[in-house]
């Protein structure tokens, strides 16, 4: 079963930075691409980024374009997410994702961790 865990949120000032990770296991990690998402409480999903299962293709959102890298370690089955220059509109749970086919049918999963918080708040 596929299992992803994120970790590395907590609370930090405008400004600052955290870096999350998202580990994997249950998976041929390096045979998919990765997303990271977040989610306001009481809000929809916002997608944050995604990176292509070699790492060399990644894109982000607008609102995270420049400030936010994504990253991974296919060594190691793990996901990141550097977050500088914080705002206060970064405030949310940021979850990892990966979409599977499940096996013997051509439907698909997406797994989802249960995620992370990021509070941005001086």
């Amino acid at each position: 079963e596929v299992q992803l865990v994120e970790s590395g949120g907590g609370l930090a000032q405008p400004g600052g930075s955290l870096k999350l990770s998202c580990a994997a296991s249950g998976l041929e990690f390096d045979k998919y691409a990765m997303n990271w998402v977040r989610q306001v409480e009481g809000k929809g999903l916002d997608w944050v980024s995604s990176i292509t299962a070699n790492g060399l293709t990644i894109r982000h959102a607008d609102s995270v374009q420049g400030r936010f890298t994504t990253s991974r370690d296919n060594a190691k089955n793990t996901l990141y997410l550097q977050m500088n220059n914080l705002e206060p509109e970064d405030t949310a749970k940021y979850y990892c994702t990966v979409s599977k086919v499940v096996p013997g049918t051509s439907l698909w999963r997406e797994f989802w961790g249960r995620g992370t918080q990021v509070t941005v708040s001086s």
